[in-house]
């Protein structure tokens, strides 16, 4: 967990359960809290003015949303759409920056967080810009995998379907079934049960 959950219950957290499609804020919310999952799965999303999906990120268990928001005065640019029955600790956003300003350990994970998925954004940026297909798929499955502690070849599970890939990637599902087929034949990746693990 990036910070620990008993800590942020004693600066006001409550969970809440929220089941697959829950939208847990909204584009152009103001940011009133600090969430962080403590199981389950969430997708940043942004609708654009054809109605198609653009995935920005997918979150799991340990991991916080959207909380660089909670130090400048914007809305969120993005929605959060739980995509898995999940359970999130929300702290009130002046109680988490307290917490922050009392404890120094949480203050340094939460900014090394923030480095990490920034600099993964930037990296994720320039594989999307990429003409190839390939390298803009092999750009997300890094990204995802460098949040898991098990590095080795086909250990992480992809929590992606082939659609949510497409939508992160801009590409096309039928382009993304291609590429995913021609780097399962060159090993990059194994598929078993139509999952991708990486």
């Amino acid at each position: 967990m990036l910070v620990d959950i008993e800590l942020l219950k004693s600066y006001g957290g409550i969970t809440e359960t929220f089941s697959s499609s829950d939208i847990i804020f909204n584009e152009d919310d103001v940011p009133k809290y600090y969430y962080q999952i403590i199981s389950g799965f969430v997708k940043l999303n942004h609708i654009d003015e054809d109605g198609k999906e653009l995935i920005q990120s997918i979150l799991s268990d340990g991991q916080s949303v959207c909380e660089l928001l909670l130090f400048i005065d914007e809305n969120y640019p993005v929605n959060a759409v739980a995509i898995s029955k999940c359970t999130i600790i929300k702290t009130p956003k002046q109680k988490f920056l307290l917490l922050l300003d009392e404890h120094h350990k949480s203050a340094t994970d939460v900014r090394k967080f923030i480095s990490e998925r920034l600099y993964h954004k930037f990296i994720m940026m320039q594989n999307n810009a990429s003409k190839h297909s390939h390298e803009r798929i092999k750009g997300i499955l890094v990204y995802f995998k460098s949040l898991s502690d098990d590095q080795t070849q086909y250990s992480y599970e992809v929590p992606l379907t082939r659609q949510q890939l497409a939508s992160i990637t801009g590409l096309r599902i039928e382009t993304v079934i291609r590429a995913v087929k021609k780097m399962e034949s060159e090993k990059f990746l194994k598929i078993k049960n139509r999952k991708i693990y990486f």
